[in-house]
């Protein structure tokens, strides 16, 4: 960490745990018998990435996934479904954020979308009493709100630039492989984190140093 004065989180994997069987099991639950060819199908399309950037609306993304799935399925249905992933918050990497800001600017970038942005906020509000991630950070970005998503080089950039950020001077942590060659591609210091290990994992000797 020497020479690091700042520190980007990813979300989904990072911070928050999320699980994609779990959405694959709700809409397979709700009739859908290829969800992961669909999946594939729509990754490979324009439609995520163009949620996850702002480009369409929640109602357009629902709507196109409606033509999707068997008729008597509800775009209420739909969301709760593309929402399972969404997992929880545990204490101890909520608590290593506010810990990690008395020495660092922190701030996140998370390729997420306005359907799961609702949701992940009602979770750390129920689950912790808090309405929104915005706390933890200096500043919070999501790539539907951005326009860019990772690994797009404007995104990191945009970190930067709107913060006056050093590149070499800053950490980016995210979980996703392409994401970290984005980050490394504009000068980020980066750390790759793979399950099983965590956020705290990374901080552990500093902690108890």
């Amino acid at each position: 960490m020497q020479g690091i004065k700042n520190i980007i989180f990813d979300l989904g994997g990072v911070i928050l745990n999320i699980n994609y069987q779990r959405t694959y099991e709700a809409f397979t639950s709700l009739g859908v018998q290829n969800f992961n060819e669909l999946y594939n199908q729509f990754k490979g399309s324009s439609l995520f990435n163009d949620l996850e950037t702002g480009h369409i609306t929640p109602e357009a993304f629902l709507s196109e996934m409606k033509k999707h799935v068997p008729e008597h399925v509800t775009p209420e249905q739909i969301t709760t479904a593309w929402n399972a992933m969404l997992l929880d918050f545990p204490l101890q990497r909520l608590q290593l954020l506010q810990q990690l800001r008395q020495y660092y600017g922190l701030y996140l970038l998370s390729n997420t979308n306005a359907i799961h942005l609702e949701t992940f906020n009602r979770i750390l509000q129920e689950s912790r009493g808090i309405p929104s991630l915005a706390v933890f950070f200096d500043k919070a970005y999501y790539s539907h709100l951005m326009g860019y998503r990772k690994p797009d080089r404007e995104s990191y950039l945009m970190v930067l630039e709107e913060n006056g950020l050093k590149a070499e001077e800053t950490l980016f942590i995210d979980d996703t492989l392409p994401n970290i060659e984005g980050a490394k591609a504009v000068g980020l210091q980066t750390i790759h984190l793979q399950a099983p290990k965590t956020i705290l994992d990374i901080f552990r000797p500093q902690n108890a140093g």
